[in-house]
């Protein structure tokens, strides 16, 4: 094992981020193989938990503030242990693209044996957090497991793999009204399902980073199924996104407040494809980041339509 890089030139990374700038030299490779630089990918993960423990909890906010906590330290440890094992996979690709060449794996910074402990460390967290969940939630969230193992295999067979995603990142959709109350309801299956829309938006512009190393070696996305024409499928995935969301806020009877965030998503939707260029990696990746934004505005909405 190596302390340093030993590529130039890597985009994918950004070392001088405070959460791996701090940490001894023998421990940055690990940081970067959990993508703690990038958290962009673990509050895409949270914010589903988020939603639905916001339906489910209603008025209680002193509970809701106690499951957030929660769920923020699962999708913490459970998206580094599922970034770790997507670079598993994927290391052998990684290196022929010029954005993933120089992870840990690809760059020879980390073996793969040391990899594989690293990710049953963080995976303990995540079993740690079953423990605090109901048998309902619980069961919930080990269904997962199936999707977040196959998803790095995707982009090899089919060209949608960025639906896989969304599947395996919206099931706390699921699990936070479960662990709230103990069952699930029509509401929070759709709002699951505007999230798995909601991720077909969002990855296909983060996969329009790489379309032209995807295309040498084989990769397929809907970046690259998309072709030319991908503000008329971006534009279909968010309004699907819109009415889950809209369908979720009446099956749950929330008030107006819920509605006007919704306006607000639409708007942002609206920024993120009208100005999007997809041939500017730069670009796309900034599109991708405010994401975030798409989440927390949603989840303040369902706060707010239980307090106003």
């Amino acid at each position: 094992m190596t302390a340093g890089p030993t590529t130039t030139g890597f985009t994918d990374i950004d070392r001088q981020h405070w959460t791996l700038r701090y940490l001894p030299a023998w421990a940055r490779p690990y940081g970067r193989l959990a993508r703690w630089d990038r958290p962009i990918g673990t509050w895409l993960l949270m914010l589903p938990c988020w939603w639905s423990a916001a339906l489910g909890s209603g008025q209680n906010w002193p509970n809701l503030i106690g499951w957030m906590a929660l769920f923020a330290i699962g999708a913490f440890a459970m998206r580094g242990a599922g970034c770790t094992w997507n670079d598993i996979v994927d290391r052998k690709i990684d290196a022929q693209v010029e954005r993933t060449r120089g992870r840990p794996l690809p760059a020879g910074e980390l073996k793969l044996r040391d990899a594989l402990i690293w990710m049953a460390l963080q995976s303990l967290v995540g079993v740690a957090i079953l423990f605090k969940l109901n048998k309902v939630a619980g069961g919930v969230a080990l269904l997962s497991v199936a999707l977040i193992a196959i998803y790095p295999t995707m982009k090899r067979f089919t060209s949608w793999p960025q639906a896989v995603l969304g599947l395996a990142f919206n099931w706390g959709a699921l699990v936070g009204y479960a662990a709230v109350t103990g069952t699930l309801s029509w509401a929070t299956v759709a709002l699951y399902w505007g999230g798995v829309a909601w991720t077909l938006v969002y990855d296909t512009i983060y996969a329009m980073q790489d379309q032209r190393d995807d295309s040498i070696i084989g990769v397929r996305s809907t970046a690259r199924h998309f072709g030319d024409k991908p503000r008329r499928w971006l534009a279909l995935f968010s309004g699907i996104t819109l009415l889950c969301w809209t369908t979720a806020g009446l099956l749950a009877h929330l008030q107006s407040a819920y509605y006007v965030g919704l306006a607000l998503i639409a708007l942002h939707f609206l920024w993120q494809i009208a100005f999007l260029k997809p041939d500017d990696p730069a670009d796309c990746l900034a599109r991708f980041k405010s994401n975030a934004q798409v989440g927390l505005l949603l989840t303040a909405s369902i706060v707010a339509a239980h307090l106003l």
